[in-house]
């Protein structure tokens, strides 16, 4: 806990045994109150060396994909009484003993939503992201900044904290259930009003790091440039999204 405020740590899962024992011997157990872990149908035994390390695990019995995951990670942690809720990576590409920086941020009650960015820093090329991504990652920060008016380093990252009010305030369950869900989660912040935060993280590329491949990474790119189009439309007045609806 942090000033009385219970954390909590998800971890969307799919195929990270090789991983996830090093994820999980970094994460702040002083601080976290719980890690939960939710397997997406792997095929490796990601699901048994969860269960193993003692994290509480939860199996989908089909792969719901990356959205859809998150879903059940953020529902999960709000039923056992979470304050902050901490989305990692058990890929280990994100230090994990940022964790107590982006509570404490939370907690501070300045910020809703904090961001580890791997732009802020200028370390990312260095720890091995491919430049085409790169690129990709600044040209689409640069056009997301301007349709959402904030000034954001990056809205790329899979590294974030949230405090209860904002998962319990988004209508989620509208979100994609593939890749983009991340980005549509960050039009909802902006547009329901939250502050959002940035702190410096280094990242690691490697073989056993999970990264979407050139096909999925445009897919996205054009899931992205969509949904910073509905914000658009559902500010000036043209068109509403399910995004932006506020929950019954």
């Amino acid at each position: 806990m942090l000033h009385q405020k219970k954390i909590i740590v998800v971890m969307p899962a799919y195929n990270a045994s090789k991983t996830l024992e090093m994820t999980f011997n970094e994460i702040p157990l002083d601080v976290v109150d719980e890690v939960i872990l939710v397997d997406d149908a792997s095929r490796d035994d990601t699901a048994a060396k969860a269960q193993e390390l003692g994290i509480h695990t939860i199996i989908h019995g089909e792969n719901r994909g990356y959205g859809g995951n998150q879903k059940t990670c953020y529902a999960e942690a709000l039923s056992k009484g979470a304050d902050v809720v901490i989305m990692v990576h058990p890929d280990y590409q994100y230090s994990p003993r940022l964790i107590t920086a982006m509570a404490s941020m939370v907690v501070s009650g300045h910020y809703d939503v904090v961001l580890a960015s791997r732009i802020l820093g200028g370390q990312a090329l260095k720890g091995g992201m491919p430049v085409y991504k790169y690129i990709a990652n600044r040209f689409l920060t640069l056009a997301e900044n301007l349709a959402l008016g904030v000034k954001l380093s990056e809205y790329h990252t899979g590294y974030r904290a949230f405090s209860r009010r904002v998962i319990e305030t988004l209508p989620l369950e509208a979100n994609s259930d593939d890749f983009v869900f991340d980005n549509e989660m960050l039009a909802q912040t902006v547009y329901f009003g939250f502050q959002i935060g940035e702190i410096s993280c280094p990242t690691k590329y490697f073989e056993d790091a999970s990264s979407i491949n050139f096909r999925r990474s445009v897919t996205y790119g054009f899931g992205v440039l969509t949904t910073s189009l509905k914000f658009l439309l559902q500010k000036w007045g043209i068109a509403k999204s399910p995004l932006f609806a506020e929950k019954s």
